[in-house]
């Protein structure tokens, strides 16, 4: 294996370690994220139960003063029903005075029905909030531990770009950009093996990457010159494994 392969191996190996380092950056932010998205959630909770116990209120007080007027006029029916001259009259306004009572009583039942409901929403309300100043404070504790996390991860990620970009000077330019072409397509997994089996009577080679079949003439040129050969199926860069290391 000459220096170019052997350089880009060598890469492979910081490149795993700087993207292990900057996955377990993002995922310390994801989980203030994730805590963030938490409470905003109950913030939308509580405002949308809020405003539905605002509306019942709106209702209840819209049925009162419903009711305070059909209790001024069964107040003004039973005047009417002491100072009815006819038995006609009287019938009459007796009958309209029970349609009154009972259109009052359904009135009265809805009333209480919905003032349930309201002490219902408001006690969940209760319930919410609580649970909001809980996931602040968890919140808060998340945040502080993940900042610390993070500044001792970015550390460690400085000091392996450090090495990487150390690395990467000693290799051409036009290997690195394809190395790091194929690196972003396979989340820093630009670099193969070529597979054989174990079984030496059996001759056949695969891409370590995507296990597809190899022609024995890569490994051929492999063997003999070192330059840069990609996989046909999954572009990675391919090498032989190097039987001094």
């Amino acid at each position: 294996m000459g220096p170019i392969l052997r350089g880009l191996i060598k890469l492979q190996r910081v490149e795993s370690r700087l993207r292990a380092v900057q996955n377990k950056l993002a995922r310390c932010r994801r989980s203030v994220l994730f805590q963030e998205n938490q409470l905003r959630t109950l913030q939308s909770n509580l405002e949308a139960k809020q405003q539905e116990t605002k509306l019942t209120k709106l209702q209840v007080d819209r049925l009162e003063l419903e009711l305070k007027s059909r209790d001024e006029n069964i107040t003004k029916l039973r005047a009417a029903l002491n100072l009815a001259r006819t038995n006609k009259e009287y019938s009459a306004i007796l009958t309209e005075l029970n349609t009154s009572k009972a259109d009052d009583s359904k009135l009265e039942s809805q009333v209480l029905e919905l003032m349930k409901n309201v002490e219902s929403d408001q006690a969940q309300c209760g319930e919410v909030q609580k649970q909001i100043e809980e996931q602040k404070t968890r919140m808060e504790q998340i945040r502080t531990d993940a900042e610390g996390k993070a500044a001792e991860l970015q550390k460690e990620i400085d000091a392996i770009q450090k090495e990487w970009d150390l690395f990467a000077h000693k290799i051409t330019p036009e290997a690195l950009n394809i190395f790091k072409r194929v690196a972003e397509t396979y989340d820093g997994e630009a670099m193969a093996q070529i597979e054989r089996p174990e079984d030496e009577n059996i001759v056949s080679f695969s891409c370590g990457g995507c296990f597809m079949g190899l022609p024995a003439e890569m490994v051929n040129i492999l063997s003999n010159k070192d330059e840069i050969l990609r996989c046909s199926n999954c572009t990675r860069i391919l090498y032989l494994k190097d039987e001094e290391e």
